[in-house]
Order: structure tokens, then sequence, then C-alpha cells
């Protein structure tokens, strides 16, 4: 039974990624991925884009663009965020999907624990993504 000091959280709102090149991060996240645009603004001040995406209709990420952003660490296991991943129904269908558009993708394995297969691939800037069959 939750206590009056227990947080209760509702879900993960959404993921914020920064990118080195806009248009081709919006390229890859959109026309790749296939994720829907809810909403694109331009920050003057900041020199800056936040663009809304979301999967089936849940806002689930904000793609930024800065100027020069810093160089992030991804490979081998940074500490921080260790890959995203996205639910597919057929993960060798969509490693196919992927590989006509030339995203390279590590070969399909199984998860031990679960028996669901899936597998690795990144974005524009080399960020670790993941296909999950579910």
């Amino acid at each position: 039974m939750p206590t009056a000091s227990t947080l209760r959280l509702r879900g993960v709102h959404h993921i914020a990624i920064i990118c080195a090149d806009y248009a081709a991060s919006k390229r890859f996240y959109t026309e790749v991925l296939g994720l829907e645009i809810i909403r694109e603004v331009h920050r003057a001040a900041r020199d800056s884009y936040k663009l809304d995406l979301a999967v089936n209709g849940q806002y689930v990420i904000e793609l930024f663009s800065f100027p020069t952003p810093p160089p992030r660490l991804s490979q081998p296991e940074a500490t921080g965020l260790r890959h995203l991943a996205f639910a597919v129904a057929d993960v060798e269908a969509a490693r196919q999907h992927l590989a006509a558009h030339g995203v390279a993708c590590e070969p399909v394995r199984t998860d031990e624990f679960t028996g669901r297969r899936f597998t690795f691939f990144s974005d524009p800037d080399g960020l670790p993504l993941e296909l999950y069959e579910a």
C-alpha cells in the first residue's frame, strides 16, 4: 500500500536526444524509423530545433539540435543511458527494413531470459538503439 510520501510515477513521459546533424537525425527518426512528428519548433535565441516525435500516437522522443554539441561516449558500455529499445512485432522484418535504408544492424539474438529476439543498431550520432520483438 503506497504511503503519503511514495513517489507515484505514472510512466515514462519522453526521452530527450541531442543530435549533431539535425536534418540527418530528423530524416532517420521520421523516414527510416517511422516516428510521427507532433511538432517542430525553431528556437532562434538558442539557434536550436526541437522536434517532438511519437510512436503510434504516443509522445516519446524530443529531438534537439544545438550548435556544436560535445561528443558523447557510447561504446564500449559507457556510464549513462545504455540504449533505447523499440518494440516490434517481427524483428527480422524490421531489420530488413533498416538494411534497405542503409542502416547496419547486429545479428539477431535471442534474450536468454525471455526467449524474445532482438538486435542493436545506431542512429546517425552513434547512439545505441534496439529492436525488441514483443
